[in-house]
């Protein structure tokens, strides 16, 4: 159903561009060759900076692309926010056991070493989780001594993620500063002292838990725009901030505060002839990409480059981000669809520009890109449709270390676009849709000759493939009857999204690469029923050696009688909790619910509860399993479930999170 809504809401956003066409000037891409190789050159001076997005805003390009490509993007990421790469995780255990403490999941990642902020960590020790706007940490092990430590709310502050390092916890939110004028050092810049200015920043705050009773803020780094995407390497936190220039004022502004002293001023984030740009200049907005450093007394780093952020792809190395544009229908270039990239190297919170190219098509997600031997790997997707036909193909490309494309494969399963990837070592497995599910095996051992091994088509889709091991990968997505509304397409080739049912979990076993088989499916619910799992993979819990898998789950049912094109009551919210092997399957342990009357399914078919009782994270601490919604957290015994202990958490949110939840 999301994803139906979004295609829904594209069309008419087209729709309505296409009206107004008449007396507006189409957008043009700049020409691009595939696999170019851009230059980063630097500007001289403020004035050329002011031209470069003059010359964009006159010709009405960048914006209104990169709109269409927001929405876009924002549809294709509704199949999936996430799925995951390089070598093969068989865990997700922190093994602290040489020193007497308890093994503890960490957050599933993409990239082993390089951590993802997210909602909920461990340190094995303590629980840290945002509910809300409120940021609780917990005693959490023992069992019998879990504990509420304290809980930090924020004024001014709207916290997303963060990061634990220690005794350090780096948490982004955003901030509305307004400075009173602002104060800008650069002498080129007049600013009136009567001028305010409301405006948002990519907020980064460091805090001190050595006392987790007490957490203390020890700096703050304001960046005007944006958050696009953050990783940590070590003790080095790399993010990124997209900003649109503001009024008359090209150049972002950043802060830079120690504790919590506001009163430092606010600056230009770099000098005119520091910041880059490449041919044909992209001028939309700005890529920050900063350099944290968990040791509050480091300077900061910084790279600060004309174009646009949508994704990025971490390595131990390397930086890549990301920005898929599109064409606008009429404009002559209607189906040109390319995904600029761009490559920093990371060394110990240094941050040197290394090359930059383009590719044909636009991106899923982080997971369609990867690195590997120096080599950068991405899957694209071209959309298109003519004549009642999807006209979408796809693509996979292998880039040397200067981003010149050095092997390709393109025109993957026409009329079809990608709704997952998983990148692992010399191969590629890769999910599209539209009828039913291939997974293609593509072997990347070659960089120059990549070509597909094999394919395995079967009802449905995954959303997002997790690897078992190196021949095996675990898939979750959605179950599909095809013979469902049949007669209601009107898309050759497509299904009704009636079609779509319950949440569908497979193993699938790629050990035979011309010949990859599903080994084991279990389908959860009817139409409806939904898993944050399939669209966030750091909901996704898995520990081979224990062999469980945990997702968190929206089940929904139909009643006797019901169609199966009907939407299914909501009968369950919680966590499924699974035995998986290679001998058995999925063995359903059982469930773990933070709703305490499920009575409250029966009132409404969309009732869900408090969505702040709704499960979304789980991770393990020794043989205790955590469940994690915004109102608690619940302790389970990992062998038989059964519940040992709950602590309450802080949530200024309160009741205002919407009751349906998709």
């Amino acid at each position: 159903m999301k994803k139906l809504l979004s295609i829904i809401m594209i069309s008419l956003l087209l729709a309505s561009m296409l009206l107004v066409s008449a007396c507006s000037r189409y957008p043009i891409l700049p020409e691009v060759k595939k696999g170019e190789v851009l230059d980063l050159k630097r500007f001289n001076s403020l004035s050329e900076i002011e031209d470069a997005f003059e010359e964009a805003r006159s010709s009405n390009q960048p914006s209104m692309i990169d709109r269409i490509g927001m929405f876009a993007e924002s549809a294709t990421m509704a199949k999936s926010l996430d799925a995951t790469t390089a070598a093969p995780q068989t865990g997700t255990v922190n093994d602290a056991s040489a020193g007497g403490a308890p093994d503890y999941s960490e957050t599933n990642v993409q990239v082993q070493g390089v951590d993802e902020a997210d909602i909920v960590k461990t340190d094995g020790k303590y629980i840290y989780t945002l509910s809300g706007t409120t940021l609780n940490i917990v005693e959490a092990y023992p069992a019998d001594e879990v504990e509420l430590l304290s809980s930090l709310e924020f004024d001014n502050f709207y916290p997303t993620e963060f990061f634990i390092n220690g005794d350090r916890l780096i948490i982004f939110g955003s901030a509305n500063l307004r400075p009173e004028p602002i104060i800008v050092e650069n002498d080129e810049t007049i600013v009136d002292s009567e001028y305010y200015r409301n405006t948002n920043f990519l907020e980064a705050r460091i805090y001190d838990v050595s006392d987790r009773e007490d957490p203390e803020l020890v700096k703050t780094v304001d960046v005007e725009g944006s958050y696009v995407s953050s990783r940590m390497i070590d003790d080095y936190v790399y993010y990124a901030v997209s900003t649109h220039p503001y009024g008359d004022h090209f150049i972002p502004l950043m802060r830079e505060s120690v504790n919590e002293d506001s009163n430092i001023k606010i600056t230009d984030i770099a000098e005119p002839n520091e910041i880059g740009y490449f041919q044909p200049i992209l001028a939309e907005s700005f890529i920050s990409i900063i350099a944290l450093s968990v040791d509050e007394t480091q300077n900061i780093n910084k790279e600060v480059i004309v174009g646009s952020a949508s994704n990025m792809f971490v390595s131990l190395d390397n930086m890549f981000i990301v920005q898929s544009r599109y064409g606008w229908y009429g404009s002559g270039n209607d189906n040109k669809q390319e995904t600029n990239i761009y490559k920093l190297e990371l060394n110990a919170g240094e941050i040197e520009y290394k090359a930059s190219g383009v590719v044909p098509g636009a991106i899923l997600n982080q997971f369609s890109m990867d690195e590997y031997d120096n080599n950068f790997r991405i899957a694209t997707t071209v959309s298109g449709y003519s004549n009642n036909v999807d006209t979408s193909y796809n693509n996979m490309y292998v880039l040397d270390e200067d981003l010149e494309i050095i092997g390709e494969v393109e025109d993957i399963a026409p009329g079809e676009s990608i709704y997952s990837v998983r990148f692992m070592g010399k191969r590629a497995y890769m999910v599209t849709f539209k009828h039913v599910d291939p997974l293609f095996v593509i072997d990347l051992s070659d960089p120059e000759n990549p070509k597909i091994l094999g394919k395995l088509k079967i009802p449905g889709y995954s959303d997002y493939l997790h690897p078992y091991d190196e021949t095996h990968l675990i898939g979750i997505g959605k179950e599909v009857d095809a013979s469902i509304d049949a007669d209601k397409i009107h898309t050759e080739g497509a299904v009704y999204y009636t079609a779509i049912q319950g949440v569908k979990l497979a193993v699938f076993d790629v050990s035979d690469v011309s010949n990859p088989i599903e080994m084991y499916k279990e389908v959860i619910g009817d139409r409806g029923t939904e898993s944050e799992a399939a669209q966030n993979h750091k909901a996704f819990l898995f520990d081979k050696a224990r062999e469980l898998l945990v997702i968190p789950i929206t089940v929904a049912e139909l009643k006797s009688g019901q169609s199966k094109s009907s939407q299914g009551e909501y009968t369950f919210q919680g966590a499924y909790v699974y035995n998986l092997n290679l001998e058995d399957g999925f063995d359903l342990r059982g469930r773990v619910s933070h709703i305490e009357d499920n009575s409250t399914y029966a009132k409404s078919g969309y009732r869900l509860g408090d969505y702040n009782d709704h499960v979304r994270r789980s991770l393990f601490i020794d043989d205790i399993l955590y469940t994690i919604s915004n109102n608690k957290i619940k302790l389970n015994d990992l062998g038989d479930l059964e519940e040992l202990n709950a602590v309450k958490l802080e949530n200024s949110e309160g009741n205002r999170y919407p009751e349906r939840y998709y």
